[in-house]
């Protein structure tokens, strides 16, 4: 457990959505491909047309790529205030584009990421129903990239923890 602090953070200090595997497709366009309930249509250098996604936070259904965001579980600012403003810009890079672990980035509707913006659990939480998720997913990429929780956002996991006695974290570590 340890304080938060935003001194020195700039979400421009975490450069994201990169074409990593040099396939056409950015970050946000495999999220999408990877998340969508009805493929959508891909041209050219991975634009992305038609589709359907359901955005679990509000259990809003999409139609088509423009009404999404791809959300950070944990918002950048978080992770900074947690730790990663000690990281390498190239480590910053990794945890903006992380593809690794699917809980990560997750494409939700505009309005709810919107809402959500940087803030934590203590101050915004998902549809009450998908709670319990949320908070293990938000668990999970905190121990995935080590990064720390103050002593709220602890008393507010757990209490919602408490209510989730069947729902696991597993922690898929970060290279």
């Amino acid at each position: 457990m340890a304080d938060e602090d935003r001194t020195g953070y700039d979400r421009h200090l975490f450069r994201h959505w990169i074409d990593a595997d040099r396939d056409g497709c950015n970050t946000r366009a495999e999220v999408l491909l990877e998340e969508a309930v009805e493929a959508p249509t891909v041209t050219g250098r991975c634009k992305l047309t038609e589709g359907r996604w359901n955005s679990w936070y509000d259990h809003a259904d999409i139609e088509g790529p423009r009404g999404l965001d791809i959300d950070h579980l944990v918002p950048l600012a978080e992770a900074w205030d947690s730790g990663a403003s000690a990281w390498t810009p190239k480590k910053r890079e990794r945890y903006a584009n992380d593809l690794g672990d699917a809980r990560a980035l997750v494409a939700v509707s505009a309005r709810s990421n919107r809402q959500k913006a940087d803030q934590d659990p203590t101050t915004w939480l998902p549809a009450e129903d998908v709670r319990c998720r949320y908070v293990a997913d938000w668990t999970a990429i905190k121990l995935r990239w080590g990064l720390s929780i103050d002593g709220a956002e602890q008393q507010t996991l757990m209490r919602i923890a408490d209510g989730c006695p069947d729902t696991p974290v597993e922690v898929i570590t970060a290279d």
